[in-house]
């Protein structure tokens, strides 16, 4: 959550916070409210459901997270917080750990790839807040190890996600499994019709927020489009990564891409490292930490990421390939230009895509700058070890041909692992 405020406007003290989380908000360096916070705590704070849609970057986390503390505190019950990724659901119990560590708020965190166990632990202390992808905690109810019963509060975060074709069934479920007298909120960046059609399903009478028309993009972040040849495209982020300096974002539309094109930029020459689905937990967090940190220049990811990484600073955004969903190009380039700073987001399309590009510009209600392709560098040779004839002795000390034993043996498999969308 960035919460590096630059709005303009009164202070939190008039939206109905109780003087023991303002104490808490003080302390943390909170002082002006964004405009996303200052019309939707007012209102969650009523017990009111809301929808709420901003851009990305402004502090949705603190509008919700607020209200949810000071509500639960005053009424008992439990709260609910879904969202699409589990870096996402990491960042979220940060933050509402930081606003109500001094009143004793206990959290649990349900996200796959980590052991069901010391969640299940977790949800045995009773929590006050869960933090859940959707796939983990239909596991934990399926389970009976989650009960939402004396849920009294839910929030959707990045809501569109949440209701699309891929999550819905799994949202659906999760619903079913609430009370009917409960307060919902819903929190995005961007929200079509259809989905706020399908959003209404779970709502009451609710109060829409949209302190900026879905697809509103930052003031101070630019952007272009490259039209270029697919198989160029390595060489041109070559070119840009010695134009631009600072850290990249380089979104690409596959696990193996983003395998692909990372090795290719550290045989370049830069740090980088990948994020998507097939990377373990563990490998997720070291290349978050990596990236914050500067161990890694630039960060390679799947849309995974495009919901899961607040990173200040960050230079540059390059979509190698362009989203499957247009308004994921939003969430995106929102990784740049946050809280006020300057950024810049590159787009590489091909002359077949010019649909996709009309698609995105009627999103963001902006004619999209093209840009000539500059003089590339010359091909890359691939780095492959060298090829033994057959009968030759290989680096392993064995005559090709023969047949590999133990350690020396490659396992091949055609498996596909890594299916479903489970966070």
């Amino acid at each position: 959550m960035n919460q590096n405020i630059q709005s303009v406007g009164s202070g939190f003290s008039g939206l109905g916070i109780a003087p023991n989380l303002m104490d808490v908000v003080a302390r943390l360096n909170f002082k002006i409210p964004t405009p996303i916070q200052r019309q939707a705590i007012p209102v969650a704070l009523q017990g009111k459901d809301l929808v709420g849609v901003a851009q990305t970057g402004t502090g949705k986390t603190l509008a919700f997270g607020i209200p949810l503390i000071q509500r639960l505190n005053q009424t008992g019950g439990n709260g609910l917080i879904v969202l699409p990724t589990r870096e996402l659901a990491l960042q979220v119990d940060e933050a509402l750990s930081s606003l109500g560590s001094k009143l004793g708020l206990k959290t649990a965190v349900l996200i796959g790839g980590t052991p069901i166990r010391p969640q299940v632990q977790a949800l045995s202390r009773n929590p006050h807040i869960i933090i859940a992808t959707p796939g983990r905690l239909n596991d934990h109810l399926q389970q009976r190890t989650a009960n939402l019963k004396n849920v009294k509060i839910v929030v959707l975060d990045e809501a569109d996600r949440m209701l699309d074709m891929g999550f819905a069934p799994q949202i659906r479920k999760i619903f079913q499994a609430l009370p009917i007298e409960r307060q919902t909120m819903l929190f995005s960046a961007t929200l079509a019709p259809e989905i706020m059609k399908m959003a209404t399903s779970f709502l009451k009478l609710p109060i829409r927020i949209e302190v900026a028309p879905t697809g509103s993009i930052a003031e101070h972040l630019t952007q272009e489009i490259f039209i270029i040849h697919k198989e160029d495209k390595t060489r041109l982020v070559e070119k840009l990564l010695l134009q631009y300096l600072g850290t990249t974002l380089i979104f690409t539309k596959t696990k193996h891409g983003a395998k692909r094109l990372t090795r290719a930029i550290r045989d370049m020459g830069h740090s980088a490292v990948e994020i998507h689905s097939n990377r373990s937990l563990a490998q997720r967090k070291d290349a978050m930490a990596g990236f914050k940190s500067g161990k890694y220049r630039v960060l390679i990811a799947t849309d995974i990421a495009s919901r899961g990484i607040d990173v200040t600073g960050i230079e540059l955004v390059i979509n190698y390939d362009l989203p499957t969903n247009t308004e994921d190009y939003v969430h995106r380039i929102g990784r740049t230009a946050r809280a006020g700073v300057n950024g810049h987001a590159i787009s590489l399309a091909t002359s077949e895509q010019r649909k996709e590009l009309r698609d995105i510009e009627r999103l963001i209600r902006k004619t999209l700058p093209i840009s000539p392709i500059p003089e590339l560098p010359p091909k890359r040779q691939p780095k492959f070890a060298p090829v033994a004839q057959s009968g030759q002795i290989s680096f392993s000390g064995q005559r090709t041909g023969q047949r590999a034993s133990g350690f020396n043996r490659k396992r091949h498999s055609s498996r596909y692992h890594g299916h479903g969308r489970r966070g």
